[in-house]
Order: structure tokens, then sequence, then C-alpha cells
């Protein structure tokens, strides 16, 4: 397998001696592979398709730090093929004309195949990304896309038609620890020849300061162990306290443009739904240390009130533009406990969507049945000729009739006895339904004027 990189400056020696911990230490085959076991393992689609050299393109989806890359690497060296590499963020249509151009030669010359790995695969428009179909298709090159984001919202449909998208997971604690210890101990690329002592401990600290990336778990172990190579030998030795007071505090994973951003919101608020104060808590704990505007927050608590609980508890959307207001008053850090407060007071609200269905329906109807005329006798009535227009004609007044209530049609013509809301028994809501059903029977029978 003959690597090219159209952005490698130096010879390989130097690449190794100057590159980073993570960048030396890559797995050299795929057997040295740790991780993503529902991929590589034996018997797996990608394993037979390696096994009888028959690669097809794919696209990697995975958070940062799971071995995207260096699968994408392993599998040219483990097949007949030429491996290609650039980024997305560096390159266009010109760069990928001349990568086609040279995989033409290639083939044409001596049959050989080449993979074309794009890194940030997502960061290529549309028409960047429709320059690979026709060459994807023929099998000229078989294409490697890698993306943190997800593929169906930033890779385009017939280019997703033509690969398979293969989701990597965070490494585990397990795979970290193993990885961890094999590049301190490794002599020749990794950390061995400085003799530093690290005990399970704190190679485990440094394993859950990593959330399950590996680069960053390698950009750790380095960044502690460049701290203590320049002391005598036998004081090169790193406590698990040592590697936290020098890594300072876990960075959680968010990410406020990326995916990772509306999973959290996506968790809390499906959270407060199912009426679980604990998980409630904790998703929005998880937002607010990671540096989410609270504001955001607090406009996706707002709308939950309305679309999610709605009557069954009324006093709801006054307690989340209440939060809001307590916010906006008081601010950071204080502020967050009136977040809380809100946000567990939703979660443990009886909840209706009865509210958020019957608008929904509502605009579906109007979208269906177009703007259909007021009828008259509801229409308002200033003037003269509008008097004589029937506006306003055998209009009942409510307040004239019992309970306020008069047996009178309100909808279009073409829309009577179209019901749209359906209160629920939740909570306040069960009151309203009772209200409702009340009307709607005297209504059918003919309300009594007093």
């Amino acid at each position: 397998m003959k690597n090219l990189d159209l952005f490698s400056v130096g010879t390989e020696q130097d690449a190794l001696e100057t590159a980073p911990l993570a960048e030396r230490m890559r797995p050299q085959s795929l057997s040295d592979y740790i991780g993503q076991t529902h991929l590589t393992g034996e018997g797996t689609l990608l394993f037979r398709a390696i096994r009888e050299d028959k690669l097809f393109s794919m696209i990697f989806w995975g958070p940062p730090g799971s071995g995207k890359t260096t699968l994408a690497r392993l599998l040219a060296s483990e097949t007949k093929t030429t491996f290609v590499s650039f980024s997305a963020v560096l390159s266009g249509v010109k760069e990928i004309r001349s990568v086609i151009d040279d995989a033409r030669n290639l083939w044409e010359a001596k049959k050989q195949k080449t993979i074309l790995f794009v890194d940030e695969i997502h960061r290529f428009n549309k028409a960047q990304q429709d320059a690979f179909l026709p060459h994807v298709e023929s099998g000229l090159i078989t294409l490697i896309g890698a993306t943190t984001e997800n593929p169906s919202f930033e890779v385009i449909a017939p280019l997703l038609s033509r690969t398979r998208v293969l989701l990597l997971t965070p490494f585990t604690e397990e795979d970290l620890m193993t990885i961890l210890k094999r590049a301190l101990t490794d002599r020749q690329r990794g950390l061995g020849k400085w003799n530093i002592q690290m005990d399970e401990e704190a190679i485990r600290s440094i394993v859950r300061l990593s959330d399950g990336d590996a680069r960053t778990a390698m950009n750790n172990l380095e960044a502690v162990a460049s701290m203590v190579q320049s002391l005598p030998e036998d004081e090169r030795v790193i406590t698990a306290k040592f590697a936290g007071e020098a890594l300072l505090k876990k960075s959680l994973l968010f990410d406020k443009d990326g995916e990772e951003h509306y999973n959290l919101i996506s968790a809390f608020h499906k959270s407060m739904r199912g009426s679980d104060p604990d998980a409630t808590l904790y998703w929005l704990g998880r937002m607010l240390m990671a540096g989410e505007d609270p504001m955001y927050i607090l406009r996706r608590m707002i709308r939950f009130a309305s679309e999610d609980i709605g009557n069954a508890d009324p006093h709801a959307l006054m307690l989340a533009m209440a939060a809001q207001q307590a916010f906006h008053f008081i601010g950071l850090p204080e502020g967050e406990l009136a977040i809380a407060q809100a946000a567990v007071y939703l979660a443990t609200a009886p909840k209706s969507n009865s509210l958020y269905a019957g608008y929904g329906q509502t605009k579906d109807l109007i979208h269906k049945t177009g703007y259909l005329p007021v009828p008259l006798h509801i229409r308002n009535a200033p003037t003269r000729l509008m008097k004589e227009l029937d506006y306003g004609k055998d209009y009942k007044y409510a307040h004239d009739y019992e309970g306020a209530f008069v047996s009178q049609d309100y909808l279009p013509d073409k829309l009577q006895g179209k019901i749209l809301y359906h209160p629920t028994d939740a909570g306040f809501e069960k009151i309203l339904k009772e209200r409702v059903e009340n009307w709607r029977r005297r209504k059918n029978t003919g309300a009594k004027k007093e």
C-alpha cells in the first residue's frame, strides 16, 4: 500500500520525531487497532470486505477521537490499494479532479485501486460532493469520508445512496486504558524511553478526563508526561492527584454548533416529558456547565410548558416565564437555581399535548381548506353599510344566557361540528374537559335563553 498525503512535508522520520504522541502511536496494522469491534471484529461486514479485498465506499460517522482516520489508513494497508487523503477544509474541486486523474492513471498503468479518504467531508458543499459521484459509481475510487456530523443532514442524498454509513462510538474506558498503557511503554514511538511511572489510578484519571476521545487521552498523557520528563529518573512519577491538577478539570463533551448540542437539549426535553426530575437536573447541569446559553434553555422550557403540559397545569407556563425573568435579573451563577427550579416543576407537572396536537391539526386544516369567510353573524359591524349587509345580524350575546353560554356556531359554515381541541384527564385539563364536553352537549341540544 502506497500512502500519499497531499499536504505532507519532510521525511517520514522527521514526522515521527516531531509529531504529537497521538500521531506517532497510530496502529500499524488492523490487529493492533483497539476498539470498534462492531466494525472490525471477525465476521463483520468490514472484516469480510478486507479479507476478500472488496472494500466499498463508506462514511465513518463518529465523535472526535474515535479512530476514523486511523481505521481508514489501516483499511488501505490491509488491502491492495493506494491511499490518498486530504481535508475538506483545505481542498476543493480542483484537488478532487487531480486525485481522480491520478487514480485513473494508476488504474490504467498498474490496475491499482485508490482509496480516497476525505476528512470532514461534511464541509464540502453540494457541488464538491457531486464531483465524487461518477467516480464512486464507476468504482474508480473507493471513497471513505469521515464526519462528526450526522450524514443525513450534511451529505447529499446521491452520495449517501452510493456509500454505507458506519457508526464509530467513543472508546470505552478499558480501550483507552489499553491505548495509554501501550503509549507509555512503547520505547520506539511512545514514551517508554522516559521510564515514567504511573499507577493504574493515575492512568484511569486521564481516561476519565477524555470522554471516550483517544486523541484527547493521548494529548492529556503527553501533556502530563512533559511535566516530569526533565526530572531525575527516580522522580518521574505521575499520581492521579498530579494528573488531575495538571489537566485542571474535565472538558465536558459539548459542541454548540454540532450534533451534541442537539443531543443534550433533546435529552433534557425528553427527560422533562418523561417526568424524570433527576435526569432533567442532570442534563440541565451538563448544558450549563458546558457553557450553553441559559436563555436558549429557557426558551426551550417555555415552549415545553405549552407543548407538553399545556392546560394540564397552566402555572407551568407562568413559572417558566418567571424563571426567564429571574435569570435575566440575577444572571450567572445565582440565576441557574431559578432555571433548575422551573425545570423540576416542568418535569413533575401533569402532562398533556392536547393543545400542541390541536393547534397542529388546526394549521393542517387551514392549509387544506384555505381562508374560509367569517360567518356574517359574528362579524363586526361598525358602519351602517355593514349592518345593511347583515354583518352581526342574529348574533347572540353570551352573557345574556345562563352560564354565559348559548348554542351558536362560530366556525366557518364548511367546518361546522369540527372538533380540534381534545382535553385529557390530566391535572387541571380534566376540569376543562368537563366544561368543554358540557358546552358541546348543550350546543347540540340548543341552549335556552334566560
